[in-house]
């Protein structure tokens, strides 16, 4: 075993190492102690990353450690064992580089609170999660990485438990994350019937067996009755998976939990809800990308949701005040534009967004952490500006975050959103799938303006113009430690830098992150490939007039909030009709209360007529009628047996004289 093979054997324990110490020497260790551990472990893990990485991009060839048997029956055997490729390498940097950011970060966010043992406990075991689901290399192992992220959200999000509020989100973001990992666990079953195994390479590798192909192309009917519907096994296999991960990277349907997950801690949105844990149905699907570009139907299916959510998602944005909230409903739409590229073929640009959103994003939360850390606990956007000179570290580096996923030039986001847009218009530009690509080039391109007006509303409102809230808090509002700046700070330089990695041909660079992805991702469809490489104006076109809907977007935002910051509210009282528009995408089209008449009603009429009729009037009654006449028959036989004597004598007097006259009954009778 190299050295890369045993720090990447190292690497994930170091963080369960954290856990562990928190969890079990908590009191012991205290806050101080507590969040020294667990920041050293995250950073440790980090560190450990790096050779592997090195070992990686020095060669081209993954990095694989075999640490035990993990299961061996029957036909199912499987390993507990990691594997580091080209694909899961850019996962190990994020989930550690960006974590252990976060970590520091939150040394200081959370340096006063009551539990911080328990709260780095949590975030190292997360962390522990998160990277046996990038690094297993096996699908059960990365089930196990899928449910312990899921466990730990849950926990960090209701970390504040005694709030009922707080504890509420984090079972809601639990309960509608099972419902897509249902999903996901019957795409594994099935994945194990036709390949009799869960490894990665075996997968990929027995795609190309006639038999298998055929047995995933082959057909069946849907059991619903009075509708003739047939589909291949490939699609039933992959629209499962796709369930399980529109539960946990938040798409359309089961993308409620994820804007009241913000209940949670400032720092867990950043590492859970925008570097990491989101992403992780984007890696699935990446990861799996060969069989997925055997269902079109699917693939179809992934772009359509996508691109709606980015859309759907982006509009709920615009009108929410909470400073959390606009930036958990722009999450959503991020992952959606990265799921309209997977749905298109474009693997790498989905994945490339991944890369530069996770600095972005994660700098976005980290500064909405810091506004709200410095007006003590203060979330509310109208109550908040004049904040620029107060916060100049904290201003200067979300201006750099929210420029960067506006898209504007040349900042990381412009280049992933780019590749992204062109995968989406590609179809319309090309001519070989017009309808197609006009609807998803006009949805990523109408999400794309809304990701602008929607952030620049929100620098407008928290950091430009006169102060809007209490003066006190305002008078008292003071830049963060160096432990919160100084991972704005790095996350702001990867926000400028990151999108150089992945500079197009159209614009003489060498396209090198897509380039690095190629052997371990789909090339599909074909035709797609080739048209970029022959359509190099079409592509710089396009460019040119995503950067003026993103200025377009950000200046219409400045103009409004900066200059006229009066005139929606004018608007809306002259037009009662885009009051109610407005009131509705304020209230999230009524989406959560949809789902509470239509699903968690019902649900609950359910449980409570089953525990009221079922439970307590028949299976109740019943044990409780045994009960009483099993307590009848004891009773009275306690009485018969009362230890005296002359009672027993006299029941067997009686017994005896009862038998007696049975004899001489029969022999009248006979």
């Amino acid at each position: 075993m190299n050295e890369a093979s045993r720090c990447l054997a190292a690497v994930p324990f170091l963080c369960l190492a954290g856990f562990l110490a928190n969890g079990l020497l908590g009191r012991r260790l205290g806050r101080n102690g507590g969040a020294a551990v667990g920041v050293a472990a995250a950073i440790a893990s980090f560190l450990f990353s790096i050779p592997v990485a090195r070992e990686v991009f020095s060669t081209g060839e993954a990095v694989k450690v075999d640490l035990f048997a993990w299961i061996d029956v029957a036909d199912l055997q499987v390993k507990f064992a990691f594997l580091c490729d080209r694909l899961s390498v850019i996962m190990l940097l994020i989930v550690t580089g960006v974590g252990s950011l976060i970590h520091l970060y939150s040394a200081g966010y959370m340096a006063h609170d009551a539990s911080v043992p328990r709260y780095f406990s949590y975030l190292n075991l997360f962390m522990f999660s998160m990277l046996l689901l990038v690094l297993g290399d096996n699908l059960l192992l990365m089930f196990v990485g899928w449910e312990g992220v899921g466990l730990c959200s849950y926990l960090l999000i209701g970390f504040w438990f005694e709030d009922p509020e707080k504890a509420y989100a984090g079972r809601k973001a639990f309960i509608v994350n099972r419902i897509g990992d249902f999903g996901f666990a019957l795409g594994l079953f099935a994945i194990f019937m036709v390949f009799h195994s869960f490894d990665y390479e075996t997968i990929r590798a027995n795609l190309g067996d006639s038999n298998i192909r055929g047995r995933l192309l082959s057909t069946f009917e849907l059991g619903i009755p009075f509708v003739d519907v047939k589909m291949s096994l490939v699609c039933a296999i992959t629209l499962a998976l796709f369930l399980g991960a529109t539960g946990k990277s938040a798409q359309i349907p089961l993308y409620v939990w994820l804007p009241d997950a913000m209940a949670g801690p400032t720092p867990v949105s950043a590492l859970i809800h925008a570097a990491t844990m989101v992403t992780s149905g984007i890696y699935m699907v990446c990861r799996l990308s060969h069989l997925f570009v055997m269902a079109p139907p699917t693939m179809d299916i992934i772009a359509g949701v996508g691109g709606a959510t980015a859309v759907f998602a982006a509009l709920m944005a615009l009108a929410q005040n909470d400073i959390k909230k606009v930036l958990a409903y722009s999450t959503v739409s991020q992952l959606g534009l990265m799921f309209l590229a997977l749905g298109t073929g474009g693997f790498s640009a989905g994945f490339f967004h991944v890369f530069t959103h996770a600095f972005f994003k994660a700098l976005l939360f980290l500064g909405a952490g810091s506004v709200i850390h410095a007006l003590s606990g203060e979330q509310d956007l109208r109550r908040m500006g004049g904040l620029k000179d107060r916060l100049p570290a904290t201003f200067a580096t979300m201006l750099i975050g929210t420029v960067a996923i506006a898209g504007i030039p040349p900042f990381a986001g412009f280049f992933s959103k780019d590749e992204i847009l062109w995968r989406a218009w590609e179809g319309y530009l090309t001519g070989r799938n017009i309808g197609h690509g006009l609807i998803l080039g006009l949805l990523g391109s109408f999400a794309s303006a809304l990701t602008a007006f929607y952030m620049f509303r929100l620098l407008t409102l928290a950091f430009l113009g006169a102060p809007r809230g209490s003066a006190e808090a305002h008078s008292h509002a003071h830049e963060s430690p160096w432990t919160m700046t100084l991972p704005l700070t790095i996350l702001a330089i990867c926000s400028v830098a990151a999108g150089f990695l992945n500079v197009p041909h159209a614009l003489h660079g060498s396209a090198h992150f897509s380039a690095w992805l190629q052997p371990v991702v789909a090339a599909w469809p074909e035709i797609a490939t080739a048209a970029q490489a022959s359509h190099h104006g079409a592509e710089i076109g396009l460019m040119t007039v995503s950067t003026l809907i993103a200025f377009g977007g950000s200046g219409f935002a400045l103009w409004i909030y900066l200059k006229r910051p009066g005139l929606p509210a004018e608007v809306i009282q002259k037009s009662p009709g885009l009051g109610r528009v407005y009131a509705v995408i304020r209230d999230k089209f009524y989406i959560d209360e949809a789902y509470d008449r239509i699903v968690v009603r019902p649900v609950k009429l359910t449980a409570f007529t089953l525990w009221i009729f079922v439970d307590v009037l028949i299976i109740d009654t019943l044990i409780n009628v045994a009960a009483l006449i099993a307590e009848v028959i004891s009773e009275a036989a306690r009485r018969l047996q009362d230890g005296a004597v002359g009672t027993y004598a006299v029941w067997f007097l009686a017994g005896a004289m009862l038998l007696l006259g049975y004899f001489l009954f029969v022999l009248g009778a006979a």
